[in-house]
């Protein structure tokens, strides 16, 4: 995922206010769940004919309850230091865990995550409570740390993103979504009356951020090919001249850079456009568990120093300054980034971005000669396409969908077989839900554009 996210000064914050009764409010609407006719079909409705897919929203099918199977805590019994059988029930409810998680890894598809990884070097680190709680670059009284592992991680994407040591500042976040919103946090305080604009198709921690923030938000329509959920890149050469295009200087707006995904994968590919610090951003953030592989969730966050002192504080208990989202932060991440950067280097991530793009490519072509409505963006693994009609199949390969789409991101981790092994899945799943001509394959020249839709409306 790379968006781009711009704050622009302005003298207000707008109050929302909520009504009761909306005045676009649909009595219609109401009886939705109890009309079943097939999607991107026609219906009367007050006396006029409307697309299902266009007027209703398909409801959002959560995932399970997890209290249904949740693992109680239970006491242990009087004599269990005798008997053992905690120890026993323990282990043995770790050993099916571990075979759970094994046969889950093998169907996993939908999730940016590289899942081919092995750090066993770092176990012996397992036993020591490692927290960069604080600056990364000012020790704090807590010395159990791994700073000197974490500027070695910041030093290599600053320098990556071509921005000196000298004028630079960031730190190992928790996640992507903390690094957008410690990005737009920076934004919001260099300009404390700003606006948040931002593609309608971001990532949902950037309107999370807005909440948070109390900011004035104001959502930019976009192409259907869109940028989250498909994968496209938003081109910020063409953000920044619209900018200078409407009078501001570079002075006058923030740009923070959402790179979740492809903040990584970019700089590798040839005629890619170029994220860097030489052009006018202010901040850009990955995500260390998505491209590089890390086991937990992490990120890395780069902005410039001198933005960062506008919301840096000393604070005596720590002998550190606090400029960061949380407080205490996970020390071992830092080293796990570390290991795999060091392991790889720019060399070992630019083939294995390039092996991506092309099973990708692969995998879309299948698709197609399926015939199965499918779409790539440029600079993207990430393959969408007609969401199936089943939710087990869904939850069993781990799809991420969004309306009539469905996506795989294809990782380092998806091999062809593993590519093949689902599209023959699909294909004989599919042959079972339209068997009988009550279903149809969902029509998805909404979400993607009619080119890439092969519904019965758009085959021809």
């Amino acid at each position: 995922m790379f968006g781009s996210v711009d704050v622009l000064p302005h003298d207000s914050i707008t109050n929302g206010i909520v009504e009761q009764l909306p005045a676009d409010f649909d009595p219609a609407a109401l009886f939705k769940d109890l009309l079943s006719p097939i999607i991107g079909e026609d219906v009367i409705v007050n006396g006029e004919s409307q697309n299902i897919t266009e007027k209703y929203e398909r409801k959002i099918v959560l995932g399970r309850n997890i209290h249904t199977m949740f693992l109680e805590i239970t006491e242990p019994d009087m004599d269990d230091e005798v008997t053992g059988e905690k120890e026993a029930y323990i282990a043995s409810v770790l050993a099916k865990y571990k075979k759970s998680l094994t046969e889950k890894t093998k169907y996993h598809l939908g999730y940016p995550y590289n899942l081919d990884f092995d750090y066993g070097a770092l176990s012996q680190l397992q036993h020591f409570s490692i927290n960069n709680l604080g600056d990364p670059f000012i020790e704090s009284n807590y010395r159990v740390h791994s700073r000197q592992f974490e500027v070695g991680v910041l030093d290599w994407f600053a320098h990556l993103w071509e921005l000196e040591k000298s004028q630079y500042w960031g730190y190992i976040t928790n996640c992507g979504t903390e690094g957008n919103l410690h990005g737009i946090l920076v934004g919001r305080e260099v300009f404390p009356d700003g606006i948040l604009y931002a593609s309608q198709e971001s990532h949902y921690s950037v309107f999370k951020a807005a909440r948070m923030y109390r900011m004035e938000c104001v959502k930019v329509d976009t192409l259907c090919s869109g940028t989250t959920v498909k994968g496209a890149v938003d081109d910020l050469d063409v953000v920044i001249k619209k900018l200078e295009e409407a009078g501001f200087s570079h002075d006058r707006f923030y740009i923070h850079c959402d790179g979740a995904l492809f903040g990584l994968m970019l700089p590798f590919v040839k005629h890619a456009p170029k994220v860097t610090f030489k052009k006018p951003i202010g901040s850009v953030s990955v995500s260390g568990h998505k491209f590089v592989g890390c086991p937990m969730p992490c990120g890395v966050l780069i902005t410039r120093l001198e933005h960062v002192n506008a919301l840096s504080r000393n604070v005596e208990y720590l002998a550190s300054r606090d400029a960061t989202i949380m407080g205490s932060r996970n020390g071992h991440a830092p080293i796990f980034l570390w290991y795999s950067l060091n392991r790889k280097g720019y060399r070992g991530f630019q083939k294995e971005v390039q092996k991506c793009l092309r099973n990708a490519h692969y995998f879309k072509g299948c698709l197609v000669d399926a015939g199965i409505g499918a779409m790539l963006n440029e600079l993207s693994s990430t393959v969408v396409f007609e969401r199936p009609h089943d939710e087990e199949f869904i939850r069993k390969w781990q799809l991420a969908c969004q309306g009539n789409i469905a996506h795989v991101v294809v990782m380092p981790n998806v091999t062809i077989k593993k590519l093949d092994d689902f599209l023959n899945e699909l294909v004989m799943n599919r042959a079972a839900w339209f068997e009988d001509g009550k279903n149809q394959p969902y029509c998805i020249a909404s979400d993607v554009g009619e080119n890439y839709c092969l519904c019965s409306l758009h085959r021809s």
